[in-house]
């Protein structure tokens, strides 16, 4: 999934002094980070809620270090932001159990597309709870996106890819609906103060906890998976929980707009691709034609068309 906590605020403690100064190769960094994380949970061969439940659970220490590195430099979290983070990990948690769902359904490529309608819909939601007026384009994009989550769900298609497409696409739908109710929260409390990893850790630690009862009653959690896929769920929580995220918050702020809002398309497509290349999936043309719509909406959605209509023409 594009996965991005832009507006989130960056932590930057002497870990990540040399990446801030090169914010191009912490946001590509980050980005593969996150591309893969569809790909590990598959290789790991485990349910959606102990996939959720361990790739947090086994951050848990890396961010906790992280934030108190926040902390130190910056001053202790007010008990507000506190509560509304934690908050934020009811939508994370959410999140991540359609993701990893989707994924099971849809695969790995196609399941991490389809969150990528959160740019829109966290447009719109400010604009519903806070009144910031979206722009036309984020308003004209949505029958787009939505036109590419009916392909992609395989309703038009007899040969559309995966276990049940349908249901993937709804859930994959709604992954970025829940995850752009966090990057609502977690901006809002982040609002004016440079943190990454406080606010995550606290999200983070919720997911964990609420987790649980949603998996014992669908009987899709399991605390003891073996070694190899404890091991693979180590790197998804290495890799996409701590360091993806991290990476990206702590780049994005540092980026041209332009070149900031390039990268929602990087792990996107880099996850077909790599989905491809390493599980084998071949979703149909149809469904590749509804990814197309996606990005595409959420890329006129979001681009600064003008700005870069304006970089051409000076380049010109």
């Amino acid at each position: 999934m594009t996965r991005s906590v832009a507006d989130s605020g960056t932590a930057t403690g002497p870990l990540f002094g040399s990446l801030a100064a090169r914010p191009r190769v912490a946001a590509a960094t980050g980005a593969v980070c996150i591309a893969f994380s569809g790909i590990i949970f598959r290789f790991a061969g485990v349910g959606p809620s102990t996939a959720t439940f361990f790739r947090c659970l086994l951050a848990l220490p890396f961010l906790w270090a992280f934030a108190r590195m926040e902390d130190r430099r910056f001053g202790p979290r007010t008990a507000r932001e506190r509560r509304w983070a934690l908050l934020a990990g009811c939508f994370f948690a959410a999140d991540l159990e359609c993701f990893h769902t989707a994924v099971t359904l849809v695969g790995a490529g196609l399941g991490t597309v389809l969150p990528n309608l959160q740019v829109i819909a966290v447009a719109l939601a400010t604009w519903l709870f806070f009144g910031e007026r979206p722009s036309a384009r984020a308003v004209a994009a949505v029958p787009i996106v939505l036109g590419g989550v009916v392909l992609i769900s395989g309703v038009l298609d007899a040969g559309a890819y995966g276990h049940d497409p349908v249901l993937g696409a709804v859930l994959g739908a709604a992954a970025g609906l829940f995850y752009a109710g966090f990057l609502v929260i977690v901006r809002r409390i982040s609002r004016g103060r440079r943190r990454a990893a406080g606010p995550l850790f606290d999200a983070t630690l919720a997911t964990t906890v609420l987790v649980v009862p949603v998996g014992l009653a669908l009987a899709n959690l399991d605390f003891a998976p073996g070694w190899q896929a404890i091991g693979w769920l180590a790197v998804l929580a290495l890799s996409s929980q701590v360091f993806g995220y991290l990476f990206i918050t702590l780049s994005l702020p540092r980026l041209p707009a332009i070149v900031a809002s390039l990268l929602l398309f990087v792990q996107p497509v880099a996850t077909i691709l790599f989905a491809r290349l390493l599980l084998a999936e071949q979703p149909s043309p149809l469904q590749l034609g509804g990814v197309a719509l996606v990005l595409g909406g959420v890329g006129f959605a979001a681009l600064p068309v003008g700005r870069i209509a304006r970089a051409a023409r000076r380049s010109a």
